[in-house]
Formats: C-alpha cells, sequence, structure tokens
C-alpha cells in the first residue's frame, strides 16, 4: 500500500506563498482602516473621509480615462503610433517623442512593439525617445494627474515627458554618430504576447462600435481598465490619508522642501528605486506637497519613477545592451532633474 501522505511545504516558502496572496492592493486598501480603527480610533473617521473624498473627487476622471483608452484600443490606435517611426531621424525622434504619450499599450505589448520597429529598421535614437516619453504619461495618466496636483502639474508632467524623449532621443543620435553605443541590440526572438492585433497592420477604425469585434474589445478593455484605476486608486487614497496623518510635515520639508536644486536631486534619486505606480504617485505626491514637498521636487520625484518602471526597464534591458540600458537610466534621472528644476522655476 503506498504512502499518500503529503509533505508540507517548508514554513519560510509557505509563508511567502501566503503573503504574496495577501499582499495585494484590495488587501491592503480594507487592513489600513481596520489597523487604525483598532490602534488609534480617534483618527479612524477623520482619515476615511480624507480617503473618500480624495477618491470621490477622482471619479469623473476615472470614468472619462476609462472611456478613453478603451475606445482608443477598439479602434487599433497602434497603428496611429507606428507612423511615428518613418521618415528621416530628427522627424522620427521628434514624433516618437510626441506619440509615446498616445500610446495605449499594456506593459506585455511594449517589448513585442519596440522589438518590430526595431526590426524594420527604425533608429534606436527614435526608439529611445519613445521609451523615454511612453511611461512617463498617457491619457488616463494625465487625467489622474490632474485630479489629485491640478492640471498645471499635469501639463507640466506631459511636457516633461516629451521634453525627456527628445532629450534622450538626440542625446542617443549624437551618440551613435561619435562612434559610441556600438553594436546596441540583442538578439531578440519575438514570442508574441497575446494581447490583441499587431501595431503594424491596418489603420484605426474610430467608428469602432459599428463593428462587432471592435465593441467586444470596447468592453473587455473597459471593465479591465475600470477595476485596475479603481483598485489602485483606491489605495493611493488610503495610503495618501495614512501619509497625511502620521508622517511629520517637519521631516518631509526637511528632506524635498525648500528651494534649490539639492531637495528635487534628492527626490529624483529617491524616486527612481522607489518606482511607484503612475496612478497611486499623484496621489501621494499631494500628500506629500502638502507635508512641505516642493512642486520641483515632486516633479523630479514622479518622472524618475516612471523612467524607473518595471514594465519599461524590463523592455529596455530585454532588446538592448548593457551600456545603452545604462545609457537609458541616466537619462532618465538626469532629465528628471531637469524637469524639477525648470517646473520650480514656472510655478
Amino acid at each position: 500500500m503506498s504512502d499518500t501522505t503529503q509533505v508540507p511545504a517548508p514554513a519560510p516558502r509557505a509563508a511567502a506563498e501566503l503573503w504574496s496572496r495577501l499582499a495585494t492592493p484590495w488587501t491592503i486598501t480594507i487592513t489600513v482602516p481596520i489597523l487604525i480603527a483598532l490602534f488609534d480610533a480617534a483618527n479612524f473617521i477623520p482619515a476615511t473621509i480624507f480617503a473618500l473624498s480624495a477618491f470621490a473627487g477622482t471619479l469623473p476622471y476615472i470614468a472619462f480615462a476609462v472611456v478613453l483608452i478603451a475606445g482608443m484600443k477598439a479602434a487599433g490606435a497602434e497603428a496611429m503610433i507606428a507612423e511615428a517611426f518613418k521618415g528621416r531621424e530628427n522627424r522620427m525622434i521628434v514624433l516618437a517623442a510626441l506619440f509615446g504619450g498616445l500610446a495605449p499599450f499594456c506593459s506585455c505589448e511594449v517589448i513585442p512593439f519596440i522589438a518590430g520597429l526595431l526590426a524594420l529598421g527604425a533608429p534606436l535614437s527614435a526608439v529611445m525617445a519613445f521609451w523615454l516619453s511612453s511611461p512617463l504619461i498617457d491619457p488616463p495618466t494625465l487625467l489622474i494627474t490632474a485630479a489629485a496636483l491640478g492640471w498645471p502639474f499635469a501639463i507640466g508632467k506631459a511636457v516633461s515627458a516629451v521634453a525627456l524623449g527628445l532629450f534622450g532621443g538626440f542625446a542617443i543620435k549624437f551618440a551613435l554618430q561619435a562612434g559610441g553605443l556600438t553594436n546596441p541590440l540583442r538578439d531578440y526572438k519575438a514570442s508574441g504576447c497575446g494581447c490583441g492585433p499587431s501595431p503594424f497592420k491596418g489603420t484605426p477604425v474610430w467608428r469602432f462600435w459599428e463593428e462587432e469585434p471592435r465593441r467586444v474589445v470596447f468592453r473587455a478593455e473597459f471593465v479591465q481598465n475600470a477595476l485596475f484605476l479603481v483598485k489602485w486608486l483606491a489605495l493611493a487614497y488610503v495610503l495618501e490619508a495614512l501619509l497625511v496623518t502620521y508622517v511629520p510635515a517637519s521631516l518631509i520639508a526637511g528632506l524635498v522642501g525648500g528651494e534649490g536644486i539639492v531637495p528635487i536631486a534628492t527626490a529624483a534619486l529617491v524616486g527612481m528605486p522607489a518606482y511607484l505606480n503612475s496612478y497611486v504617485a499623484p496621489p501621494l505626491l499631494a500628500g506629500l506637497m502638502e507635508q512641505g514637498m516642493s512642486a520641483g521636487a515632486a516633479m523630479a520625484f514622479m518622472v524618475a519613477g516612471a523612467v524607473s518602471s518595471i514594465p519599461a526597464m524590463a523592455a529596455v534591458w530585454s532588446l538592448v545592451r548593457r551600456r545603452v540600458f545604462a545609457a537609458y537610466l541616466g537619462l532618465g534621472v538626469s532629465g528628471a532633474i531637469i524637469s524639477g528644476v525648470v517646473f520650480q522655476a514656472f510655478v
């Protein structure tokens, strides 16, 4: 008779698996108010009202963003983005930086999209412009940033995204002309990500509601993006309430408050490793600014954090060699500091 007794998983592995299942945005969003109620009941109602009010103020922006991104996906707007990578190199860099903020791609689509562009002969300079601008802004991020930090900050971030794309694109062009960054690409084998049609086929169909397959895409994208935004923004506003309630304003002001380049550079260097989801960052930065963080430091933190996002870095790392990857990060953090300094001067 065979022994069917199952050997239990080692305690550390079991604990890690349990933590991975519990440490979700929804779990944290629910747990934080419960912990406040248990250990600091006096702040439970003020913190809860703060989070709910902030979230309610963002709902119109969430609704518009969800409809917009679902419509772009259903229309096949990816085909329009590919047009930016045709023609003269200077023109490609400019259009790639501009279109980077319009790309409606999920993270798994970015790598095959860029790989396809490189395979078609798009220059690395234009691709770098797209890489640097794309993680910084897109229609939903623009709206969420405006809701949390105001339209001047949202527009400033959009301008920073385009400027950073141009800065990086032309820097790579001149480096290549000077003989640097030779043979920059790794070997890449396209495997497909299963996230919809190729961006190189067809043209956008803006009256997508007239075709049933596109209506199906719209409904699926609407639900998926609505759940995604609600999940992350609920977490963001709970964390913002926690930040405002318990982090002393003097601490924030001492680190990244005041004038000058030092707070801005500090914020950029902290923001690079401390990546925050693009939808979580604006509410948290709103809380930090209320606590004394300067506007320039907030801009530098957001730009640096977006450049160092996991999908963005994965796309670059998988396709280029280490020296190009290092150039990407260097351009990102230096561009973040410049963005912060310029934005601080105009606000």
